[in-house]
């Protein structure tokens, strides 16, 4: 991950130096459990507390030699504790404490992201709030539908944002289980109580029934929680970069003091920051194949798994984590422009307003057939015209006068009925 994109408390979590501190509490939690039940002598244990320690440097040292991770841990780990160390990793096996030590990191970084996520939600509904009644103009296929309002487009993001921080919390339980079951899982050589207590002290729940690894449908329910994340993201990303265009211009990012949009075109303001999520939002997206590849592990363990793994979990969560405060960012400084709003609600005389016309027309006993024609026939003709008026046209047509009065059409082109029944969704989302 380019480190300007590394935040410090998640990009901690991730270091090397924090999973070989999740291996040592696993390791530590693990002897503690023993110590419980009269596996090891209580001084030992005293020895194992004061001087469990280890060396990032002599660990690379020592896995030069051995090609093996686990044990250059263990090697280093026993030249701190001394003859105490006979008492570590009884029973154990490396997947007990790798699967087990990346739960702690799974879980730790779940809990930086549902705390982001809620400063992201605090900042959407107080957007919406404020632009509850800003009118717009609503778009279906991209193309003038009928008025909204800004805090209604607002809601839906909000709402959005709620049901990931709520898939946020159930991913938090599903990925928060150890196992402490040796080879195999089958507690050949060790205490299933050893497990229970040992996750006990780590915050974990054992995990139901593991094999030597703990099974990879977690890990893939982990990556698509994010990558889904990424994706609400990244759709409000979309929709500001969208309505940035110079043409439609009724968002815009912050542009800061000093800062320049293009290094040959001064005028330029370009939604970087938006566009910085959606491309992000890819990444996210690229990672979920390689995390459902990893549920079909051979037998009960191979390790195809780690080395994607190695990259895919600190990606995924420093990524999602830059893109939420990002998004934070955007939506605290967001330029919204109201009058531009109004100007493209209204442009060509109202032709948004034609199902109002047409219901009207309908009310006052002409034909469905026969509004919807003489409708749309005056809509597209003020349509892309340079003076096009659609009300202008509809005035000045006897057979839509003859059936509206001048008071019912003008009622026809006023915003209160779409936003009349939306203080439901305000209600819900408390807005």
């Amino acid at each position: 991950m380019i480190e300007r994109y590394t935040h410090p408390e998640m990009g901690n979590i991730w270091s090397e130096k924090a999973k070989y501190q999740t291996w040592l509490d696993v390791e530590i939690a693990a002897c503690e459990a023993n110590c419980k039940l009269g596996k090891v002598p209580i001084d030992a244990m005293e020895t194992i507390r004061a001087r469990a320690n280890f060396n990032p440097e002599r660990i690379l040292e020592i896995e030069a030699e051995v090609r093996h991770d686990v044990i250059a841990f263990l090697t280093n780990l026993n030249e701190y504790v001394g003859d105490s160390g006979r008492y570590i990793h009884v029973g154990m096996t490396s997947s007990d404490i790798l699967d087990t030590g990346l739960a702690l990191q799974l879980k730790s970084s779940v809990s930086l992201l549902k705390k982001e996520l809620l400063h992201l939600e605090d900042a959407i509904r107080a957007l919406a709030r404020k632009h509850k009644n800003t009118v717009m103009i609503g778009r279906s296929h991209a193309i003038h539908g009928e008025p909204i309002t800004f805090g209604f487009k607002l809601a839906g993001w909000l709402a959005e944002t709620i049901r990931n921080k709520d898939r946020l919390i159930n991913l938090e339980k599903d990925i928060s289980v150890g196992q402490i079951s040796g080879a195999m899982g089958t507690y050949a050589n060790t205490n299933p109580e050893i497990e229970k207590v040992t996750c006990e002290l780590l915050g974990l729940e054992a995990d139901t029934a593991s094999t030597q690894v703990i099974s990879r449908d977690r890990h893939a329910n982990y990556v698509q929680t994010l990558a889904l994340i990424g994706s609400s993201l990244d759709r409000f990303s979309t929709e500001i970069r969208n309505l940035q265009r110079t043409d439609v211009l009724e968002l815009e990012e912050n542009f800061a003091k000093g800062q320049k949009g293009s290094s040959a075109m001064p005028h330029k303001r370009n939604p970087i920051k938006s566009e910085r999520v959606s491309g992000l939002s890819r990444v996210l997206r690229s990672y979920v194949v390689a995390a459902l590849e990893n549920v079909a592990l051979w037998h009960e363990r191979d390790i195809s798994h780690s080395s994607n793994e190695r990259l895919m979990l600190p990606d995924t969560s420093i990524t999602l984590h830059f893109m939420i405060t990002e998004m934070t960012e955007i939506i605290n400084g967001l330029g919204v422009y109201p009058n531009n709003m109004l100007n493209n609600l209204n442009i060509y005389g109202g032709v948004v307003f034609s199902q109002r016309v047409l219901l009207a027309l309908v009310e006052n006993g002409m034909s469905r057939e026969d509004s919807y024609r003489l409708v749309q026939k005056h809509a597209h003709t003020a349509w892309n015209q340079p003076q096009g008026d659609f009300k202008r046209n509809l005035e000045d047509d006897p057979e839509v006068m003859k059936n509206l009065s001048f008071d019912q059409l003008s009622s026809c082109f006023d915003t209160e009925v779409h936003q009349a029944n939306l203080q439901v969704i305000w209600d819900r989302l408390g807005i």
